[in-house]
């Protein structure tokens, strides 16, 4: 089918120099190319597009007979020119190249949740209710601290879950983990602070937070009671102590006393990412250490593994002498958490919803934990959870045997039978040799995939 010339088509001409009919020939060409001028396109007659570009006649003709002796135009006699069919098809715009293999179908990579358990029915009451609730006067930007309401529920579902002793006006609400840690990281480097620690091994991806402000960051290692405190430790450390990530030790009771007279007596900060306290599967509760201390400890919590990544909201309950430091950085940043989404939060949190939630949650992650230690108990000879690893969390790592597949050969067979996930050795802060482990997460399979997800696994990791 014939079509018109577009009216707003802009052929970017540039008559710096002269008109020619070069310069026209190929920006009609570039138009064709890239799908401007669409195939079967009209274009105007010689003597108006001529008038329309304020240029001589014979510029428009020999610029036309070029592209139909190309083959881009097409023209017959008594019918108007047309762009050709055949090469109408704009080019791949930076396409990118086929992947060589699928994207793997078994995802255990560590730190996502079952997103198909997602509570949508409960999620979209919680936002209905509170979007009628809510006053025109906070549609407007809002407090960059958090909005009052999802303040006011942390407050009382942290000190009721976490032991966390706060109030809201100590609470900031912040787009993700990564951002809270990137504004503690930012105010105490602010404050003349040089180096920070964090467990070793830990996330590459955290560590690497601080750094980028030019701060020192230093690997201190990990043991079956939690970060060894009897190191020299910096003003602050980035610890994990429900369920250190990635080998899954519980911080001792004694060795929680220990860091926290430590900061105490010393006056140091301990950064506490409590990512995943929620899911305790051997019925022995663990308090936050913010309850034990709560003006030597910034406490940070997060959405991410109870919901979902994708509602980008977690909360610091901070010492009186960071929040407003870290309120300046979170207002001058830009990047505020989503209002609905702090409402429906504040509602699912008020009306017990999320507490049931979490609570089935619970049941479905203790019920797979099982499914994946039977799944893995004829491997145990060569591949052994970490001590206390299993007690807590939506992981396990794995101790690969010295003798048996190194950790890029189990990368690589995973990568064969369609299996996703981690190993241990990028954890690592410090150099040198360090025990290899694989980084299994059972929470991310969908319910009625996870029972084969299982059996790729263990053929992955079979010797």
């Amino acid at each position: 089918m014939t079509v018109g010339w577009p009216a707003s088509l802009d052929l970017h001409l540039d008559w710096a120099d002269r008109p020619d009919s070069s310069k026209l020939a190929e920006a009609l060409r570039t138009a064709i190319r890239e799908g401007r001028l669409p195939a079967g396109s009209r274009v105007p007659s010689t003597r108006a597009l001529a008038q329309d570009l304020g240029v001589a006649r014979g510029t428009v003709t020999r610029a036309y007979d070029q592209l139909v002796t190309e083959g881009f135009l097409l023209s017959r006699q008594g019918a108007p020119t047309t762009v050709a069919e055949r090469l109408a098809s704009p080019d791949p715009i930076d396409a990118p190249p086929d992947p060589e293999t699928p994207a793997p179908r078994w995802d255990f990579r560590p730190g996502r949740p079952n997103l198909s358990s997602f509570p949508r029915r409960d999620w979209l009451a919680a936002s209905r209710r509170a979007l009628q609730a809510t006053p025109d006067g906070d549609l407007d930007y809002g407090d960059p601290q958090g909005h009052p309401a999802l303040r006011e529920a942390l407050t009382e579902y942290l000190a009721r879950v976490r032991a966390v002793a706060t109030t809201p006006e100590r609470i900031i609400i912040c787009n993700g983990y990564s951002q809270a840690l990137s504004l503690l990281s930012k105010a105490l480097h602010d404050q003349g602070l040089e180096s920070i620690d964090f467990e070793d091994p830990s996330l590459p991806q955290l560590r690497a937070i601080p750094a980028g402000f030019g701060m020192a960051v230093r690997g201190v290692p990990v043991d079956r009671d939690g970060i060894d405190v009897a190191q020299q430790l910096s003003r602050a450390v980035v610890v994990t102590p429900a369920h250190q990530f990635p080998l899954g030790v519980a911080m001792s009771s004694a060795r929680r006393t220990e860091l926290v007279q430590l900061a105490k007596a010393e006056d140091r900060l301990i950064i506490e990412d409590d990512y995943d306290g929620e899911f305790r599967f051997d019925r022995r509760p663990i308090g936050s250490l913010q309850g034990m201390a709560p003006n030597h400890v910034a406490y940070a919590g997060t959405a991410s593994k109870t919901l979902a990544p994708a509602l980008r909201l977690a909360w610091l309950a901070l010492p009186p002498h960071l929040v407003a430091p870290v309120r300046a950085l979170k207002e001058h940043s830009g990047l505020h958490a989503p209002l609905f989404e702090q409402l429906a939060m504040a509602e699912l949190i008020r009306s017990g919803a999320y507490d049931q939630h979490v609570r089935r949650s619970r049941a479905v992650y203790r019920r797979r934990r099982e499914q994946l230690l039977d799944a893995l108990s004829d491997l145990r000879a060569h591949h052994r959870p970490y001590p206390a690893g299993i007690s807590a969390g939506l992981h396990i790592t794995l101790q690969l045997d010295p003798e048996g597949p190194t950790e890029r050969e189990v990368l690589t067979r995973a990568r064969k039978h369609s299996v996703e996930l981690e190993v241990l050795g990028p954890h690592w802060a410090a150099p040198g040799q360090h025990p290899p482990g694989v980084v299994v997460g059972y929470a991310a399979p969908a319910e009625h995939a996870f029972r084969p997800a299982l059996q790729a696994l263990v053929t992955v990791l079979q010797r």
